[in-house]
């Protein structure tokens, strides 16, 4: 499954240079997929740390563990690069999709900056923006032709950061969240900076200081404006609207149907919705780091249903080892859910703790997924997911809302019954569910000859 892209040389510019004072330059081979078990400095397992993040998942109440998480210290052959990543499934196969993602995904960008920059990784913000576009449609575009997967009512998340030196580069789909702990100079104490926006459905087109992310518009100026997520779904001829049971959820529907009621605007997968507005083009944010910049946050919304940005920035300071900063964060948020929601189903968390000056205390032995194996066609994975997967039935691997006991969920236990599973009677009620916010409320009612088409 691996992709002759991705699997070429690229030039990058190393560290230091020669007496005459020019930089030189190395070359730097990305690694098949079918190799990213090998990679050293590449962590996905759960509880991994790298010399830079730590990581860790825990899966909820709902089913396996959809969520899947990335740390790749030395991305691109530089030695400040860190790449990372949160990926959040939702629906029958969103495991697999999230999996898919954080192996693909980092591939395709490296693939998609050689194609906008000779000079490696050194290129501008603007380069950038095109390179993580290009990667992210890439991305959906290998999903949509993948012979095995299928993605047509399933998808995830996906919220990236790449760090290099004192620059970080953004870009999310979803509602996945990237937040930022930056010291108070006056007060000493740490801030909570919010670098991305959840690209829920009902976002309007608004400027940026509205939703609590002024510090950006620093950067990017005044003029800075959130894309209108609701306006281009019903341009496309979807619909959005909540639930009578859960007003504060907007959720996109199809034309012709009450379904599948998909709680973001952008996501990977999800094609049953790609031609009615749901898109997977990124925001796209870079930032500048100051010294006062300590960590940064990624998390998916298992974790932000629960605890505020300035709750989750606490926690991690807070936190006496950096190794342990991440098992700290999803271990509060799984207490908050207990507390504020204890009829609800807990969600999926997963978080990913980089650290802004490069260093891990003295935990930092493992620096490499070195167990790592491969459980599915063109996907590397750790032995957790490898017993996950191992679960024989779609009604513990969805998020799909139904009644227990139902027709639909009986129907749903079968593979094939992804599509054609969700077409009995049964008249679904929002009061019936148990989980808080499902990312799906039910697959849509397709004919098989629309199905496929």
């Amino acid at each position: 499954m691996g992709n002759c892209a991705a699997s070429g040389e690229t030039t990058v510019t190393a560290a230091g240079g020669d007496d005459d004072g020019k930089k030189r330059r190395r070359r730097w081979k990305a690694p098949r997929e079918d190799q990213l078990g090998m990679v050293p400095g590449r962590i996905f397992s759960n509880d991994g740390r790298s010399r830079t993040a730590s990581v860790f998942t825990q899966q909820g109440r709902k089913g396996i563990n959809q969520d899947a998480m990335l740390i790749w210290d030395g991305f691109g052959g530089e030695d400040d690069g860190v790449l990372c990543g949160v990926f959040d499934g939702h629906g029958p196969h969103g495991h697999l999709v999230a999996r898919r993602a954080r192996d693909s995904l980092p591939l395709r960008l490296m693939s998609a900056a050689r194609a906008s920059s000779k000079n490696g990784l050194d290129m501008p913000a603007a380069a950038w923006r095109k390179a993580f576009v290009r990667a992210y449609k890439a991305m959906d575009k290998d999903l949509r032709s993948h012979p095995s997967l299928d993605s047509f009512c399933s998808g995830s998340t996906a919220v990236t950061v790449l760090k290099l030196g004192s620059d970080l580069y953004m870009a999310n789909i979803g509602d996945s969240r990237a937040v930022l702990g930056s010291r108070d100079a006056v007060a000493g104490g740490m801030v909570a900076v919010q670098l991305t926006v959840d690209l829920k459905p009902d976002v309007p087109s608004t400027p940026l200081p509205t939703v609590n992310l002024i510090s950006l518009c620093v950067s990017f100026g005044a003029n800075c404006v959130i894309s209108g997520e609701a306006e281009r779904i019903k341009k496309c001829r979807g619909r959005v609207f909540a639930l009578q049971d859960e007003p504060e959820v907007p959720r996109v529907w199809l034309p012709f149907d009450d379904a599948p009621g998909l709680a973001m605007a952008r996501a990977f997968g999800d094609f049953c919705l790609k031609d009615y507005g749901v898109i997977s083009v990124p925001d796209f944010f870079h930032w500048s780091l100051t010294d006062k910049d300590q960590f940064v946050i990624l998390a998916s919304d298992g974790v932000w249903d629960v605890l505020s940005n300035q709750e989750a920035v606490d926690i991690v300071s807070s936190s006496p080892s950096r190794s342990k900063a991440a098992r700290a964060l999803v271990e509060a948020a799984n207490r908050e859910w207990k507390t504020k929601y204890p009829t609800s189903r807990t969600d999926d968390c997963a978080v990913v703790c980089l650290y802004l000056d490069g260093k891990m205390d003295h935990e930092r032995d493992s620096t490499a997924s070195m167990d790592n194996i491969s459980i599915e066609d063109g996907s590397v994975a750790d032995p957790n997911e490898a017993q996950e997967q191992q679960e024989p039935t779609l009604t513990r691997n969805f998020t799909v809302r139904t009644v227990p006991g139902s027709a639909q969920e009986k129907a749903l236990s079968g593979v094939d019954a992804k599509i054609s599973g969700a077409a009995d009677d049964h008249n679904w009620s929002g009061l019936d569910g148990v989980t808080r916010v499902n990312s799906l409320v039910q697959l849509p009612r397709f004919s098989e000859e629309k199905a496929i088409g």
